[in-house]
């Protein structure tokens, strides 16, 4: 039965998505009409369409010049008041999103004598085939689907005709070198078509997971562009000569991308351009080697002809042998033989009704499956990728029952102004309080209403359930953390972690079999003025940029932070709340390279770039020499259409819209960290921070310092 109304995923040129119920589409003339199934939302491409439509009007601007003229030739016959009102009315239209897609044939027009209802299809079109709960196709944009492939791979088979497109225009054969640049769906897809037809892939992107997803597709070789020399890499691996042919699945425009393309070409070789690239070609490189450029049209031959899509207008396979149409049956057989695998593309699953959430995150995606109706859906992705972290498991969600007290080791002059305070008087009883000298320790006991107190940290793992605050000094982090993973309690551990990469690895062993959890006193995370910023960044698309400018102050030859062993140095016992800070605005680091300023085994001064997954960069400047009249920590923060500057997490400066807002804000977060901690403790919240992205903050620390030794870039691989 064919319902009239559905819903269906509206986009709005303001930036808005919103799940609309609207009518339902009738069959095309010699159409079908179909009930959707899945669909598959392309990062790339929908991404950028949301992203556009985040921009504010000059932003757009810019990049749609060819729309800035049509209005300019509106405005020249109809007058400005009428072109104004055009570009008003095509602002407030909403319009659909998606193109590939499966489901069932409810319907079909009576002129059409290729399906039946019932028959399961795939469907393509961005004209047709919407994330929508009923979509309306023309005959040459569905085919078949075969009873052995699910509906949820067959989703994939518009954007996987895109690729065998490609792979068809490159005539790359049997054992020759192809290199294809950028990894996203497009690029995985010819990854994997081109190892299906015989010949060999090195495959380049400056994501690390999705070049794990290349070598699951198939590629012979990977490589990152950011960390290596591409045209050196593909030298050595086609001994000189260089590769067949260059699939370009990026997009962008300029030269560079199109310079290093030709390079890596051999004599007569092709480039075949597949993205949205406005490539500029060197004429004399291009020349020389006679190359040859092709644009690869989307699905393939009859995509934007209406007499073929619309009209049904065949073309005879004499002519022309690979329509759009019999790409898409080719993709559907090569995924029923097993030669076309889409599992290690499917990195999310969501439901449509949930859908709208999902392209705040499309960026650490890599296809993501939407499912309709009732049926279940996978609780996790299909092929998670790994991570750059060792394994361990999340902590719980949320603790089913309270826990019963905290216990605190370290009562130095930190805990007593920074923590404690914030548990005095607090919903949970203070248990033991165990401290180096027995006078401080009794002394704390009795400010801040401990039951008990002694010197000995076994007096607290000898005490039986409960919480427990480690607030020594730093090399005692990680030997007490270890000890009370393995009594299962849960840790708060003021930074740094530990000292050692080795202890690194055994924290998150030891978290890995406790009951307990791990957090760290990454305290600026929970700072006012970080909570606003974050707000702020989710609002505005595209990568970032930070500058983190720390001004330390000399440390005195007598402070204990002077002694290596006990402190780790101030690179890793301060700084690491730096590399922390940037990793929870911009992400996973993927390099960091840093240079001490001055000479020494323990450098005071420092600077670091950090380059992150999806393209953000933070630049960390940590000095002991300055004036005390600067503020002691500021940052500033670019992004599209937005600047923001902080001065010690009290002042900040809103840059939008050429107009500056000016808020003020108290604190660093050791209150809110303190609460959000109780509040987990309590079984009232889900751990604030899962130690999953402390132990990614200490390995971009480690990896700074192994910077300044080696004095290069450091990788840090997934």
């Amino acid at each position: 039965m064919v319902v009239s109304t559905m819903k269906q995923l509206a986009q709005y040129q303001d930036g808005r998505l919103e799940l609309q119920e609207v009518p339902a589409p009738m069959p095309p003339p010699g159409g079908i009409l179909v009930s959707t199934t899945c669909s598959v939302i392309s990062p790339g491409t929908e991404k950028m369409k949301v992203d556009q439509a985040r921009m504010s009007l000059l932003q757009k601007a810019r990049t749609r010049p060819d729309q800035v003229r049509k209005v300019i030739d509106t405005a020249r016959t109809l007058g400005w008041k009428s072109a104004l009102e055009k570009v008003r009315n095509r602002l407030e239209s909403p319009t659909p999103l998606g193109y590939s897609a499966a489901g069932v044939v409810v319907a079909v027009d009576g002129q059409n004598s290729r399906f039946q209802v019932g028959d399961r299809v795939a469907c393509g079109g961005a004209e047709c085939s919407f994330h929508a709960e009923m979509i309306a196709v023309p005959d040459l944009l569905a085919a078949r689907i075969p009873d052995d492939v699910p509906d949820e791979k067959a989703a994939f088979t518009t954007i996987a005709s895109i690729s065998m497109e490609a792979v068809r225009k490159s005539g790359a054969g049997l054992g020759e070198r192809v290199l294809v640049l950028g990894q996203g769906i497009v690029g995985l897809l010819a990854t994997s078509l081109l190892k299906a037809s015989g010949a060999r892939v090195m495959a380049a992107d400056f994501v690390p997971a999705r070049l794990q997803a290349a070598r699951l597709m198939g590629a012979e070789q990977t490589m990152n562009p950011s960390r290596q020399d591409l045209e050196a890499e593909v030298r050595s691996w086609t001994a000189g000569l260089g590769v067949d042919a260059v699939l370009v699945c990026v997009g962008g425009s300029g030269p560079a991308v199109a310079d290093s393309t030709i390079a890596c070409l051999r004599e007569r070789g092709v480039m075949v351009i597949v993205g949205i690239y406005d490539a500029e070609l060197s004429w004399k490189t291009a020349y020389m080697k006679d190359i040859q450029v092709r644009y690869s049209r989307s699905y393939g031959p009859g995509r934007y002809d209406p007499e073929y899509e619309w009209g049904g207008r065949d073309y005879p396979a004499a002519h022309v042998r690979w329509t759009e149409n019999r790409n898409f049956e080719a993709c559907l057989q090569l995924m029923t033989s097993g030669a076309l695998d889409t599992a290690p593309l499917t990195t999310r699953h969501v439901r449509f009704e949930e859908v709208v959430p999902a392209y705040d995150t499309l960026s650490e995606e890599i296809g993501v499956v939407i499912h309709y109706g009732g049926h279940p859906i996978p609780e996790a992705p299909a092929s998670r990728l790994a991570t750059p972290l060792p394994a361990m498991r999340e902590e719980a969600a949320r603790l089913h029952a309270p826990c019963p007290k905290i216990d605190v080791i370290g009562a130095g002059n930190f805990a007593r102004t920074m923590l404690l305070p914030h548990l005095k008087g607090g919903p949970m009883p203070l248990g033991t309080i165990v401290n180096a000298t027995g006078l401080s320790a009794r002394h704390v006991k009795e400010k801040f209403g401990f039951t008990g107190c002694g010197t000995n940290p076994d007096d607290i793992f000898a005490s039986g359930a409960g919480a427990v605050i480690i607030g020594t000094r730093h090399h005692l982090h990680a030997p007490l953390t270890l000890r009370a993973l393995a009594a299962g309690r849960h840790v708060f551990v003021e930074k740094p972690l530990c000292l050692t990469p080795g202890e690194l690895a055994s924290i998150s062993s030891a978290a890995d079999a406790s009951q307990g959890s791990v957090m760290v006193g990454f305290n600026r995370r929970f700072a006012p003025a970080t909570v606003r910023i974050r707000e702020l960044l989710a609002s505005v698309p595209g990568p970032r940029t930070l500058a983190f400018h720390v001004f330390a102050g000399p440390l005195a030859p007598d402070h204990w932070y002077a002694s290596i062993e006990e402190s780790g140095g101030r690179i890793l016992g301060e700084a690491c709340h730096f590399f922390d800070y940037a990793c929870h605005l911009l992400g996973r680091p993927v390099t960091v390279h840093a240079q001490a300023v001055g000479r020494g085994p323990t450098p005071d001064s420092f600077t670091a770039q950090v380059g992150f997954a999806d393209g953000s960069s933070a630049q960390i400047i940590y000095s002991a020499e300055g004036d005390f009249s600067f503020p002691k920590e500021s940052l500033r923060i670019f992004a599209s259409g937005l600047v923001l500057e902080c001065a010690n997490f009290q002042k900040l400066s809103i840059h939008h819209r050429r107009r500056t807002a000016v808020h003020r804000h108290d604190g660093k977060g050791h209150a809110e960290e303190m609460k959000a901690w109780l509040d987990f403790l309590q079984g009232r919240s889900p751990h604030p921070l899962p130690l999953k992205e402390s132990l990614q903050s200490m390995t971009l620390t480690f990896a700074a310092l192994a910077s300044i030794r080696e004095g290069r870039c450091i990788s840090i691989d997934a």
